[in-house]
C-alpha cells in the first residue's frame, strides 16, 4: 500500500495537515536535540522528512531512516541527495518489530505518523526499548482525537470524509486514505499510550498534545 501512494505521500500530507506537520516535526527534533544525539533512528521514516529535519536540526554523525516500503525509501533517497546529506543519513529496509540494530545503541529514536502501522504494538515498543541506550529518549508524533467537543467533531469530519476524499482525488490507491483514517482512530491516545510505553519500561513519560489535540507527541526515556 505504501509503495503505490509514496509519490503522493508528501504532498498530501501537505494538503491534509494544512502544512502544520512540518511544525510538530520541528518540536519533535527539538526534543531530541536537548541531548545532543550522535546516533537517530528514525522508525517509519517513509520519504524522510522527519530524518531530514534531524541532519539539519542536530549534530548527529549518523542518522538512519528506518521503513518496510521500498517506494517510500526510494523517494527518500532521492530527497536526500539532492540535499547533500547521504553522508549522514542512511535508508533501510527494516521491520519496526524486528529491528537489525544492536542492543542499547541509539541515543534517540523518533516516529512520525508510523506508531499506529505497527502490527504488534506492544513488540515494536520493545524492540524499540531494546535498541535505545541507556539515558536516550524516545519520542513519537501521533494522530489524537481533540477532547473538546466542537474540535472533536471538525477532527472526525476532516479523518472520515475529507481523507478519503483527497485520497481519491490524488492517490492511486484511495483505499489507503481511508486505511490510515480508520488506524488513526484506533490509534490508543493520550494517557492510554502512555501506559503502553511505561508498561514496556520507559520511564518519565509525557505526552504534549499539539494544535487543539489534534496530534500528540510522546515522550519516554529510557
Amino acid at each position: 500500500m505504501f509503495n503505490t501512494i509514496s509519490k503522493e505521500y508528501d504532498g498530501i500530507n501537505r494538503i491534509m495537515t494544512f502544512g502544520i506537520d512540518k511544525k510538530w516535526r520541528r518540536k519533535v527534533i527539538d526534543i531530541i536535540a536537548e541531548n545532543n544525539p550522535r546516533f537517530i533512528l528514525d522508525i517509519a521514516s517513509g520519504t524522510g522528512d522527519l530524518a531530514i529535519m534531524a541532519a539539519q536540526q542536530t549534530n548527529a554523525t549518523k542518522i538512519i531512516g528506518a521503513d518496510i516500503s521500498e517506494g517510500m525509501l526510494k523517494i527518500g533517497k532521492e530527497k536526500i541527495k539532492k540535499l547533500h546529506l547521504s553522508n549522514r543519513i542512511t535508508m533501510q529496509i527494516a521491520d519496526a518489530e524486528n529491528l537489525p540494530f544492536a542492543s542499547n545503541y541509539f541515543d534517540a529514536i523518533t516516529i512520525a505518523f508510523g506508531v499506529r502501522n505497527f502490527e504488534n504494538l506492544a513488540k515494536g515498543i520493545q524492540e524499540i526499548y531494546r535498541v535505545l541506550k541507556p539515558g536516550g529518549k524516545f519520542v513519537v508524533l501521533e494522530t489524537s482525537v481533540p477532547t473538546n467537543p466542537i474540535i472533536k467533531q471538525g477532527y472526525l469530519f476532516h479523518s472520515n470524509y475529507l481523507l478519503p476524499f483527497f485520497g481519491k482525488l490524488f492517490s492511486k490507491d484511495p483505499k489507503a486514505y481511508s486505511y490510515l483514517s480508520k488506524s488513526a482512530k484506533n490509534f490508543p491516545y493520550g494517557i492510554s499510550f502512555n501506559n503502553i510505553l511505561q508498561k514496556n519500561g520507559f520511564i518519565e513519560v509525557q505526552n504534549l498534545p499539539q494544535t487543539l489535540g489534534v496530534a500528540t507527541i510522546y515522550i519516554g526515556n529510557k
